[in-house]
């Protein structure tokens, strides 16, 4: 999928983090940008500051979902990518000072990483299978999805988000094999540690000791080195029903 003035993507948590990279390196690759996030004046920011188009949504709720669609189709056109990265991450143990792990936390998380990727993927392949085909391989759209390390390797007190990521790895290839004869591919990236405001936010000692953790390079990722895998998966056909991990060889600990 050639990346084109033409070219409509949306990011879902786009308005900050691994999102608001990915919406900067395709609007400056000539791409139309709309944005969904709960953070009004944060995504308002960016879709004025990119020349693109903001919607309120909350990923959790289809009907949301499907409202921020229509608003920003009617902006932009027909998405022919999808950028699933609106998530979140509380942390806490099984059981904890006795206690169970509160249910609807556990149910909160997955409504908002696994369920809101899904509902913006599906709704999003809806509208792109009754696109026209476009390029040498006759693609309609190109669906990405974020999952984490977590997913593989989660920590002690991520019960929670380690199920929601690994959803998103397990439904990535059934879903890339539901959309092949449509020419929609479906790929996800899974990221280790990056500089998203959650750890820019820890003090830089902190910030450097998880840094060092990873083989190579010993550092955090730069959001900027996210965006450009995910704009190099929109651009080469081949990648499809993949997870990629973008790591640096991290392999997680237990704490």
């Amino acid at each position: 999928m050639q990346i084109t003035n033409e070219t409509a993507i949306i990011v879902s948590g786009g308005a900050s983090g691994l999102g608001a990279a990915v919406a900067r390196a395709f609007a400056k690759a000539g791409a139309r940008v709309g944005i969904f996030d709960l953070n009004e004046d944060g995504g308002q920011a960016l879709a004025a500051e990119l020349d693109g188009a903001f919607a309120r949504v909350d990923v959790s709720d289809p009907v949301s979902v499907a409202a921020g669609f229509k608003t920003l189709r009617a902006a932009h056109g027909q998405e022919r990518v999808m950028m699933n990265c609106a998530g979140i991450g509380p942390a806490s143990k099984t059981v904890s000072k006795g206690m169970a792990h509160d249910a609807l936390l556990f149910e909160k998380v997955i409504h908002v990483n696994l369920l809101g990727s899904f509902h913006c993927a599906s709704q999003a392949a809806a509208g792109m299978v009754a696109a026209e085909p476009v390029g040498p391989d006759k693609e309609r759209g190109v669906i990405i999805n974020t999952a984490s390390v977590a997913a593989f390797e989660g920590q002690v007190g991520q019960v929670a988000y380690a199920a929601s990521k690994g959803g998103i790895v397990g439904m990535t290839l059934p879903m890339a094999r539901d959309l092949s004869r449509d020419g929609v591919r479906v790929a996800t990236i899974a990221p280790g540690l990056f500089k998203t405001p959650l750890l820019e936010g820890l003090p830089q000692d902190v910030q450097d000791s998880l840094g060092a953790q990873v083989p190579f390079p010993s550092r955090l990722g730069n959001p900027a080195e996210f965006a450009a895998l995910a704009r190099h998966i929109t651009e080469n056909p081949m990648l499809n029903g993949e997870v990629i991990r973008l790591d640096g060889a991290i392999r997680m600990a237990p704490r």
